[in-house]
């Protein structure tokens, strides 16, 4: 059976150490790196929604070559690279608008989505504006809807990746914790709003692993990598609420995006 060129990629990597003794261990990976086709689909958080510096022919779909996508392709200069995830994004965008580039020859995707479809936006709208207890409902019905709706969007999504790549690696990331619970925040939302919403995203991120193993595909977590720099931390690579900028809340910053989500995808790849 052929090897795909991902799985090349992931050899050579193992060869490096005995090759670079003989000095062709660079060479050998450049090479490698350079036969990757890689697609980034998915939402705000691959898109890089917060990191600022957006591209003006994204348009609305706000991406930036500060996403982690765009850093990963610039470290590993792959041989082609498309990059449609898109701000606001849910499964059916990703599936009307985004899977154009991916076909067989495809060796790598990524891809976080499904934070919009369990109705993300309006969970923080309702934590930031609203009681406690109102805020606790809310993420209460996002969980539901979790249970019951967004595996089959899910499903529907991942099989359309797999229909157009039968032989890609797929890594689907998964969303930060937003809070330091008893951390340096004196205002803003109560700790059981903050500790209700941290539970809610891990119940996500347990979904979407899930559906993505059941897939064969790849989840790599990216809470322990945003852990020590949550809102509340002192040391945040997330937006709180930005009035300036009310797109950018609750997303990652550069930082987020370069030192939190960029070697979670390093590590799955």
């Amino acid at each position: 059976m052929k090897l795909s060129r991902i799985a090349a990629f992931s050899s050579s990597l193992l060869l490096g150490a005995v090759l670079a003794l003989t000095g062709a261990g660079q060479a050998q990976a450049a090479q490698s790196a350079a036969a990757v086709d890689y697609v980034a689909l998915g939402d705000s958080y691959s898109s890089g929604v917060g990191a600022g510096a957006y591209i003006g022919s994204s348009g609305n779909c706000l991406r930036t070559n500060r996403a982690y996508p765009a850093l990963w392709a610039a470290a590993h200069s792959p041989s082609s690279f498309a990059f449609t995830a898109c701000s606001g994004a849910r499964t059916s965008d990703v599936i009307a608008n985004q899977l154009g580039p991916v076909t067989s020859a495809t060796d790598l995707v990524s891809i976080s989505i499904g934070g919009n479809d369990a109705g993300f936006a309006d969970v923080m709208t309702t934590c930031v504006l609203q009681s406690e207890s109102t805020c606790v409902a809310r993420v209460a019905e996002a969980r539901r809807y979790v249970d019951t709706t967004l595996p089959g969007r899910l499903d529907s999504v991942y099989s359309a990746i797999r229909s157009r790549a039968s032989a890609a690696h797929v890594v689907v990331l998964g969303y930060p914790r937003f809070y330091k619970l008893g951390g340096n925040c004196l205002t803003g939302l109560t700790e059981g709003e903050r500790a209700a919403i941290n539970g809610g995203a891990d119940y996500l991120n347990a979904a979407v692993a899930k559906r993505a193993a059941d897939h064969g595909f790849t989840f790599a977590d990216v809470a322990p990598g945003f852990t020590g720099h949550e809102i509340c931390s002192g040391s945040a690579w997330l937006h709180s609420v930005n009035w300036l900028n009310i797109t950018e809340s609750y997303h990652p910053t550069a930082s987020g995006q370069s030192g939190g989500y960029l070697p979670a995808l390093s590590r799955a790849v």
